[in-house]
């Protein structure tokens, strides 16, 4: 009996020495049921088994730990990166080296991220080194992560299929990152185009209403001559439709994409058919006319395009900024400023001063302006950075061209809906500045002449009389004539001269 206990108690201990020395045979057994073990060229790392991301996204978020705004912070981002794999993956099985089984797992995978599932697999931070291989890395680690599930296998059973060797097959960050960029701002700068163009419809819509509306007009900030309030919303509005014929021309060269050329290039490690076989895959399946760059080396580094859609977002920034300000100032008042027009009262203005209405909208529609301004710097000291066949810096790029099209498109809109839509004219008051203006003088040159015309402003002005009366006291005109050139309705567009004798 005593000599069975002891060997029940001998085999007790060994499986227990066996147990403990486990991990140390085989290190893929340390985990806890919670994570699993993954591997890259740098090391192995535990991943939390419920992640679809991977090693390489493990290090991107350990490296970059700025939490400015994170990937899945940018659908559209995430949606186009996606896109682009699905491309990739129907021309690699079209050109025969992605098997269907792999190629249709790939596509499933997509076409849920797509649908917006997964988004919150892309934890890393938008900020980072390395040209956006992070970026590249989380989108192909989620992607096979999910194909595998698909297949019927584990999270991070890479034998069976690989992040790199087949979610990226006959690509490099090189190209697929700048062309996921182009999409992104191309399906963003689509929201934005429709929020500016009803905008200019707004203001067109303003200009019909107050085309009767006469109003002093003003350079440098003193009078001129009369102006319609319809005629400067017709203005606003042609500002806003020059400032999107360069946004359109910013957009239609994001159409050409270096998706083909891999590293630097050259397209090594693809097919030769492979570039314009998955440009057009790109243009079928996002209804973009994307084609492909006439030279892929040169293309790999140059940020020109990042800069002229960086420009043309900060000129239609500058534009709805110079129309907010102005809005700002003939609804300034109500007492002591100009008081032309009244916007939407939407808050009380003050902590202190009851009854302050401020144009908040207004103001804050040109802290926008300003944002894409200091965007548009970075992108362009940035894109300046290039190094010869690739830019290192691209990410910061990306992030603020990301940025800049989102505001866009929510400060137009805001700006539309409540702003420039609930704008009312004040025309007594813009009646009686006219009629109390010296700017009318102008319309006598033509018969006064410059010198005695400026004679009766100093005049006027001196001793608060009326053009209109001084003139008919000197009885340089008659008061018919006098009545048909000072009036305002003949002061606002081109009218004959005087016939010489």
């Amino acid at each position: 009996m005593r000599r069975h206990q002891i060997q029940s108690r001998f085999w007790i201990m060994a499986v227990i020495l066996t147990l403990c020395m486990l991990p140390l045979l085989n290190p893929s057994l340390s985990h806890s049921a919670n994570t699993r073990i993954e591997k890259d060229s740098i090391g192995e790392r535990e991943i939390p088994s419920d992640a679809y991301w991977g090693v390489q996204t493990s290090r991107a978020m350990e490296n970059f730990p700025y939490n400015s705004h994170q990937l899945k912070q940018f659908p559209d981002f995430i949606i186009a990166y996606t896109y682009v794999k699905k491309a990739a993956a129907l021309a690699n099985n079209e050109l025969g080296i992605l098997p269907n089984e792999k190629m249709t797992a790939i596509n499933q995978a997509c076409d849920e991220i797509i649908a917006g599932k997964l988004h919150d697999q892309f934890p890393i931070d938008m900020i980072q080194g390395g040209a956006g291989t992070s970026t590249n890395m989380n989108v192909n680690e989620v992607i096979a992560n999910r194909a595998l599930e698909i297949m019927g296998h584990q999270k991070g059973e890479y034998k069976f299929l690989h992040p790199n060797d087949d979610v990226n097959l006959s690509q490099s960050t090189n190209d697929n990152y700048p062309t996921a960029c182009k999409l992104a701002v191309l399906i963003g700068l689509k929201k934005a185009t429709k929020s500016i163009t009803e905008l200019k419809n707004a203001l067109e819509a303003k200009g019909a209403e107050f085309k009767d509306v006469i109003k002093m007009g003003r350079t440098e900030m003193q009078d001129a001559v009369p102006v319609t309030l319809g005629q400067e919303f017709n203005g606003f509005a042609d500002t806003i439709n020059e400032a999107l014929a360069q946004l359109n021309q910013a957009r239609d060269a994001f159409y050409k994409v270096n998706m083909g050329g891999t590293a630097i290039g050259t397209g090594l490690n693809s097919p030769p058919k492979y570039g314009a076989l998955v440009v057009k895959k790109m243009a079928e399946l996002t209804g973009f006319p994307f084609v492909q760059c006439h030279d892929l080396v040169g293309a790999s580094s140059d940020g020109a395009g990042y800069i002229q859609m960086s420009g043309a977002f900060k000129r239609m920034g500058s534009a709805i900024s110079k129309i907010a300000n102005d809005l700002r100032l003939m609804s300034s008042g109500p007492r002591t400023g100009f008081y032309e027009i009244l916007l939407p009262a939407l808050q009380p203005g003050s902590s202190i001063m009851p009854g302050k209405v401020n144009p908040v909208i207004p103001e804050v529609t040109s802290s926008i302006a300003y944002q894409l301004a200091g965007y548009d710097t970075t992108v362009t000291m940035a894109a300046e950075l290039s190094s010869l066949e690739l830019n290192p810096v691209e990410c910061i790029i990306v992030y603020d061209l990301l940025m800049g099209v989102d505001l866009l498109d929510k400060g137009a809109s805001v700006f539309t809906t409540k702003c420039v839509a609930g704008i009312k004219a004040n025309k007594d008051r813009c009646a009686t500045m006219v009629k109390s203006s010296i700017g009318l003088v102008t319309a006598l040159n033509p018969v006064l002449g410059y010198e005695k015309s400026a004679a009766i402003a100093k005049e006027s002005l001196a001793s608060g009389r009326s053009v209109y009366d001084l003139v008919l006291e000197k009885g340089w005109l008659s008061k018919e004539k006098l009545d048909d050139m000072l009036k305002p309705e003949n002061m606002t567009q081109p009218r004959e001269w005087p016939k010489l004798q």
